[in-house]
């Protein structure tokens, strides 16, 4: 298959695909159009994660090497203007989703055209990788153990990046993170009589201080973490003392033990402000992506395939992927695909109602997940 059929196979794929974005494992019309494009490529798709699919092409060994490619988009309501914009109101691939599926779609096509390879191909199309996390489905599943898959590679359109420039960051690359939600309940009273009551809202604006001491105080400076709340209600009326008050935040910390001490550290903090002013405070964590963390050897093969002027070193990011759910049992690289283009106009960031690439960037992608494969 020459660039150019590649090209047009990939560009048709990925507007089809971007027409019809759908959310988290609810994907009944992108899973189905996956499913009948990996069949009339010859492959005979394994269901996996409710909607996902994995595509198997044997090797001479059965070791095998897997490559992914998430499904879902984002409530975002499209401002592109583009004619192969979203028809479902509301939904967009904001986030490349689309474009991922069309790069792994197009390398499928790509492996029938070769030679028997050294090692056996696994092709992993995953839902709700924007939440709550499909890897992780797919990994309790045991399809990839049962599949002999010794290393896992994976892309993300990025608009940070020139177009076609490969990204790459050795360790620790995306953040683990989590959300906590806090509901504080004190007790109201008239404004002309506080001393009746006991105040949320002054209670939510210790909270906040105290949450970025923990950064300030608690923390090794050199161990980078984050702690954001986000959204903050709380009130009736400017002359009522508030009797609740509900914040929301996030965590992020590339270190497991660092991402813990915050946990910690949010507990006792809330503990303290509740008896400094006599308040009930409701603390709920919950856990989402642990970090992506690339194996350095194998980020260290992919720059000796690539020239210089090919790649950037990256530095990590606070961003979060469940891609490292996959890194958690599996040597694995997650990878950055530059999509910025002033001259076209591609330069709106990830998730933003505009956000749009060159299709041709697609290629440049399989021609990497190529190079990878010749060398096994």
């Amino acid at each position: 298959m020459n660039e150019g059929m590649l090209y047009q196979e990939v560009s048709t794929i990925r507007r089809d695909l971007h027409r019809i974005p759908e959310i988290a494992f609810d994907l009944p019309k992108t899973s189905e159009y996956v499913r009948r494009k990996l069949v009339s490529y010859g492959y005979e798709p394994v269901s996996t994660a409710g909607t996902g699919w994995i595509a198997v092409l044997e090797g001479k060994a059965k070791q095998a090497v897997a490559f992914r490619a998430d499904m879902d988009a984002l409530e975002v309501m499209e401002m592109t203007g583009v004619p192969y914009a979203s028809l479902n109101p509301g939904r967009m691939h904001a986030c490349g989703h689309d474009g991922h599926m069309a790069m792994l779609l197009g390398f499928a096509k790509y492996l029938k055209s070769i030679e028997t390879p050294g090692k056996t191909i696994v092709l992993i199309f995953q839902p709700a990788e924007e939440g709550p996390g499909g890897a992780r489905v797919i990994m309790e599943e045991g399809i990839l153990d049962a599949l002999q898959v010794e290393k896992i590679y994976g892309f993300h359109l990025y608009p940070n990046l020139p177009e076609g420039i490969i990204g790459l960051c050795s360790g620790p690359f995306m953040a683990r993170n989590g959300e906590f939600d806090i509901e504080v309940t004190g007790k109201s009273a008239h404004a002309g009589q506080p001393q009746l009551g006991s105040d949320a809202i002054i209670s939510a604006a210790q909270i906040i201080l105290s949450v970025q001491n923990i950064l300030g105080r608690n923390l090794d400076p050199l161990e980078p973490a984050v702690i954001n709340i986000g959204t903050l209600h709380s009130g009736e009326a400017r002359n009522i003392v508030s009797g609740k008050a509900f914040l929301t935040g996030t965590i992020r910390a590339y270190d497991k033990d660092v991402y813990e001490k915050i946990k910690e550290r949010l507990r006792e903090t809330m503990r303290g402000i509740e008896i400094m002013s006599d308040v009930s405070i409701d603390l709920e964590i919950r856990d989402f992506y642990p970090e992506v963390r690339n194996d350095s050897e194998m980020v260290v093969e992919i720059q000796n395939l690539l020239n210089i002027e090919e790649y950037e070193i990256l530095k990590p990011l606070m961003l979060a992927e469940d891609f490292s759910f996959y890194q958690e049992k599996i040597r694995g690289v997650f990878m950055f695909l530059g999509t910025r283009n002033e001259d076209l106009g591609f330069i709106h960031s990830l998730h933003h109602e505009r956000f749009d690439f060159n299709e041709e960037v697609l290629v440049k992608g399989i021609e990497m997940y190529m190079r990878i494969i010749e060398t096994l």
